[in-house]
């Protein structure tokens, strides 16, 4: 009993050595490391008999492994200071831009859109666009950071902010109109809680569902339907009550959580999975709803919510303000793509394609959600330990 008792509090203090910042975020990452580990495992088996030859723990070992890596990346990621993040960020933007651009011309084509990007000779592929939307939020809190004394100026702040902005949600928009939409209201939202004038923000944003509206009208009228094609099908077939072909995802989706009642099937136990598409990425929360039933999904959902509320707390202890909209930017998109993913899965909204973070199986998404974990982590931590950089004074900020 001794012992145990020792190795208990060895343990601990192993844990509060070395894993700095929010610990409530830590102990979020691990339990959704181990829903997405028990669902991927289980929706993967139609996958590993077409592809593996029946091997069903091969995506469960690999899912494991991009776990295991993500975790990595948390924890150096937590131990670098804040301030770093600032200067980084105009340079990943930087590099960003041009990934974007390569992806949408030259990235693999999947039901007409090209999201990803193949890089030669590895035979890997990275969704540019998730390196993009993390290097955005990061400039625009370093921009609002160092402009709130001129924070109403239009060609002094709005535009520096407006325009890298814009020119990222034009070419995610193409492959990805969802992942548009997360990332241009996660910064639209930034702005709103930075003081940027409203008249300038509401007419930008009148203006581009002008030009969004017009574009989708002139490639449906001139027969390159393109993705446009893609997001009009998804419309028509949410709007529609036939239950037709169509609708197979949304019925599938809900028939999977209607079946698991209040406490699922159990692990394992799922039937929809040999019949939903993707059930291991973008309908992976109607698995965790079928096998774990409607307390499973809450518990889920809430974990979402508590990270959101951890962060929310760690921006209200923020003496600064680029930690602060970092803090706040990195959650929002985190948390909305969680709230996009379930919503699809409960058919609130049309299909999108957006994975559940921490718990979808995936290789880019699960490592750059891993980054951004471990910044909020590192402001956490640089917070709890009342740091001042050098040449820092509290109220200002010189990020």
């Amino acid at each position: 009993m001794g012992i145990h008792w020792k190795l208990n509090i060895l343990g601990m203090k192993f844990f509060e050595k070395y894993f700095k910042g929010d610990r409530v975020i830590w102990i979020v990452v691990l339990f959704l490391a181990i829903i997405s580990l028990l669902a991927v495992y289980s929706s993967t088996g139609s996958l590993a008999y077409r592809y593996q030859e029946g091997d069903t723990a091969h995506y469960l070992f690999s899912q494991l492994r991009h776990f295991l890596f993500g975790l990595v990346i948390i924890f150096v990621v937590h131990l670098i200071p804040y301030k770093f993040y600032s200067p980084l960020s105009t340079f990943l933007l930087l590099f960003s831009i041009p990934l974007l651009l390569v992806t949408l011309l030259f990235g693999a084509n999947l039901n007409q859109a090209s999201r990803w990007l193949v890089l030669p000779g590895l035979d890997i592929t990275i969704q540019s666009s998730d390196i993009a939307k993390v290097a955005l939020v990061m400039y625009v809190a370093r921009i609002l950071s160092r402009n709130q004394n001129t924070i109403k100026d239009f060609k002094g702040t709005f535009l520096p902010l407006i325009v890298p902005v814009s020119l990222v949600c034009l070419l995610i928009l193409p492959a990805n109109f969802s992942t548009a939409a997360l990332v241009g209201l996660t910064c639209w939202l930034m702005m709103f809680v930075g003081r940027v004038s409203l008249k300038y923000l509401f007419g930008f944003t009148g203006l581009g569902v002008l030009l969004i509206a017009v574009f989708v009208v002139v490639m449906l009228k001139t027969g390159s339907v393109s993705r446009v094609g893609t997001w009009q099908n998804r419309i028509e077939n949410f709007m529609s009550d036939d239950g037709g072909d169509g609708n197979y995802q949304a019925v599938q989706s809900k028939i999977a959580i209607a079946s698991g009642g209040l406490v699922g099937k159990g692990p394992g136990n799922s039937t929809q999975r040999n019949f939903l598409p993707h059930p291991y990425s973008d309908f992976i929360f109607a698995i965790v709803v079928e096998e774990y039933g409607l307390i499973g999904g809450t518990f889920v959902l809430m974990l979402y919510l508590i990270m959101l509320f951890r962060a929310g707390l760690i921006i209200k202890k923020a003496k600064r303000t680029f930690p602060a909209f970092l803090a706040m930017g990195l959650a929002l998109i985190l948390v909305l793509q969680a709230m996009v993913n379930m919503s699809v899965a409960v058919n609130l909204i049309p299909v999108t394609g957006q994975p559940l973070p921490l718990v979808s199986m995936g290789g880019t998404s699960l490592l750059i959600t891993s980054a951004s974990i471990g910044i909020i982590l590192s402001i956490s931590r640089t917070l709890n330990k009342n740091e001042l950089f050098d040449g820092e004074e509290e109220g200002k900020d010189n990020s």
